[in-house]
């Protein structure tokens, strides 16, 4: 139940007054003085502000009907508003009151008057910030009688997700969504205050904008006044910001909109999310760093009862987190670590491991501290996730009192085994695990390992462990192209800029590219970006593209850097995500207020939907239908 504790936040200069439930998340009313600021014919109170010092004063409340009991003599209503809930006493002296009460159906709308009464001494309710008192009812208004709903508010019972957002309204009203969506109000007003105090202004930038390779599908919008042409919904407003670097704004911010034709998940939500993004100009790397970990800390104290793990976040380097923990989205909590063993098996007897002690190949080792004594099926199910992974198999050697055991151990002398167990620090009834290939292919089976193996850690879900990703490489080598490629983003500086696109093999330039990550999700890619047009056209000529398909492509960025651009760089964390961190969802849809579901379709609204002939008229558009497989209907 809504069970409320005030207390008093401050942010910056403004003081909220958040309402806490059980749970830890808050609502916020505003200050104490607006409480009392409404004094209409439907409500002079709110029904979780009412208190012992409102006894024998009359009120007038308005809400929904929570529950309903019928004691016999007495009806007992939980009305339940905004704020919290307050308890209804419909006594039977008042017939037609009590048969009017009688009648009423759960989640109606009603508005009441009546006098607040202190509860006997073994009715009150310490679950509610109301629950000293409650209140005797005089009149009863139906506003909305509420017919039978297709499932219940009050109670949390297993419903399916394609009801649940077929009637997103009911499901909106349930204690922990209605939480989540405030909530996510509140940290984004907080965050809107903390970038202002930074000097940060907020801009709007274009909706209806041209497309651009972002990495996904545009949406399109067709152009009525422009036949044949179309808009596209933006995926990102990373040009637009760039540009307002150029324009002489020193620091933006905008709560922006993005849109992409992309496949939905858990931590992302199909066709369109939301992201804080950020640019600012005459910046380096950490400069960016200090302020979205400010950030971060205040918003975490402040609005949560999770806590950071460590502050500052740590910077871990591409190449390191792939040696470490075989992903660059890597949970810190799990208590695991990859560790190189390739020296120790150079001109080792076992071919399949010495064949890979060469350059650009790997052997790595992932230690189970106390679980060399595990079933067998703890193994068959450990290759068999290996397999799926990608793995040819999963060598492994148990550590018992009677000697080490496993696959591989027969290929191993006395000698190799006891290396092994020293430099591993291993001991009896431990287990180690091997992966052996090209090396960013064994990190990540051996990343994927790890996190398989985190399951049999309980980790602490309210700690929450951010990292910095830094150090990106500016280029990879695209094996089905059989050419270098950008790794990640095209418009980043090279870390040495023109120098280091015309002295250093394109393999090992890095780039001034970060990704921030919680608890193995990423919240956000960035950069310092590229504002040098003659560095942009090299770092496009490595990648195999020629001049005037920059300037085809990219000719107004390239124009706008020629008129006087100051170094600048910026991220977009996802605010979504931000939100299902914070309020401990695995779900993304269950911090948005009118998701779609994972086919992309919005079955509350029926959307997408067909449009009408004259609509496509209009448009200069014509329907083609793919061709349906024969024998398919």
């Amino acid at each position: 139940m809504f069970h409320k504790l005030l207390k008093i936040l401050h942010i910056g200069s403004f003081t909220f007054t958040p309402i806490l439930n059980t749970k830890g998340l808050s609502r916020d009313m505003g200050n104490a003085d607006s409480r009392q600021r409404l004094n209409n014919r439907f409500r002079s109170d709110y029904c979780g502000f009412l208190s012992i010092e409102r006894e024998r004063s009359p009120v007038r409340l308005a809400g929904w009907v929570h529950r309903k009991r019928d004691h016999g003599g007495l009806i007992f209503i939980d009305l339940r508003d905004h704020t919290g809930i307050c308890q209804l006493v419909i006594q039977p002296e008042h017939q037609e009151l009590f048969a009017q009460a009688e009648q009423l159906h759960v989640e109606s709308v009603i508005c009441i008057e009546g006098v607040v009464v202190r509860r006997a001494e073994g009715a009150v309710n310490p679950r509610l910030a109301s629950g000293e008192i409650e209140v005797v009812v005089s009149q009863i208004a139906v506003e909305s009688q509420a017919q039978p709903l297709p499932f219940p508010v009050a109670d949390e019972v297993p419903t399916s997700e394609e009801l649940r957002l077929k009637y997103r309204f009911i499901d909106l009203r349930r204690e922990k969504i209605h939480e989540n969506i405030i909530f996510r109000s509140r940290l984004t007003a907080a965050i809107r205050h903390y970038l202002e105090e930074k000097e940060f202004i907020e801009i709007q930038t274009p909706i209806l904008t041209s497309s651009s390779p972002e990495g996904a599908r545009d949406f399109l919008v067709p152009s009525r006044l422009h036949p044949g042409k179309f808009y596209a919904l933006p995926q990102a407003p990373q040009q637009f910001k760039q540009l307002l670097m150029v324009s002489g704004f020193p620091r933006y911010f905008q709560i922006a909109p993005c849109f992409r034709d992309e496949d939905a998940r858990a931590d992302r939500s199909p066709g369109e999310f939301y992201q804080l993004d950020m640019e600012m100009a005459f910046i380096e790397q950490n400069d960016l760093f200090t302020i979205l970990e400010g950030m971060i800390e205040h918003l975490t104290r402040t609005m949560s009862k999770k806590r950071i793990a460590q502050f500052p976040f740590p910077r871990i380097s591409y190449k390191e987190v792939m040696n470490r923990f075989g992903t660059d989205k890597p949970d810190l909590r799990i208590p695991l670590e990859i560790q190189d063993v390739t020296p120790l098996f150079v001109g080792s007897g076992f071919k399949v491991f010495a064949n890979n002690t060469v350059a650009g190949s790997c052997v790595k080792a992932l230690v189970l501290k106390g679980r060399g004594n595990e079933s067998r099926l703890f193994y068959d199910k450990a290759e068999k996730r290996a397999k799926e992974l990608g793995s040819g198999g999963l060598a492994y050697i148990q550590f018992k009192e009677e000697g080490p055991k496993g696959p591989v151990v027969k290929f191993l002398t006395e000698a190799d085994l006891s290396t092994l167990k020293n430099h591993l620090g291993l001991e009896n009834g431990d287990v180690v695990f091997f992966g052996a290939g090209k090396w960013e292919t064994t990190c990540k089976i051996m990343g994927g390992m790890r996190s398989w193996f985190g399951d049999l850690f309980t980790l602490d879900k309210d700690e929450l462990s951010f990292c910095w990703i830094v150090d990106f490489p500016m280029f990879e080598y695209n094996e089905e192209a059989k050419k270098i490629d950008f790794s990640h983003n095209p418009f980043s500086m090279p870390q040495g800029e023109m120098e280091a696109l015309e002295t250093m093999p394109p393999l090992d330039i890095l780039a001034y590219q970060y990704d921030i990550v919680c608890n193995g999700i990423e919240l956000s890619s960035g950069a310092i970006r590229n504002h040098k047009p003659d560095i942009m056209y090299k770092a496009f000529g490595i990648a195999g593209y020629s001049r005037e398909e920059v300037d085809q492509r990219f000719g107004h960025m390239i124009e706008a850097f020629k008129l006087g651009a100051p170094p600048h760089g910026g991220i977009a964390p996802g605010l979504d995500r931000l939100v299902m961190i914070l309020c401990d969802e695995l779900n993304i849809r269950e911090v948005i207020a009118f998701p779609m579901n994972q086919q992309a379709q919005d079955i509350m609204m029926s959307a997408p939907s067909e449009v009408t002939p004259v609509q496509l008229r209009e448009l200069h558009l014509k329907i083609e239908l793919p061709k349906k497989e024969e024998g398919k209907r």
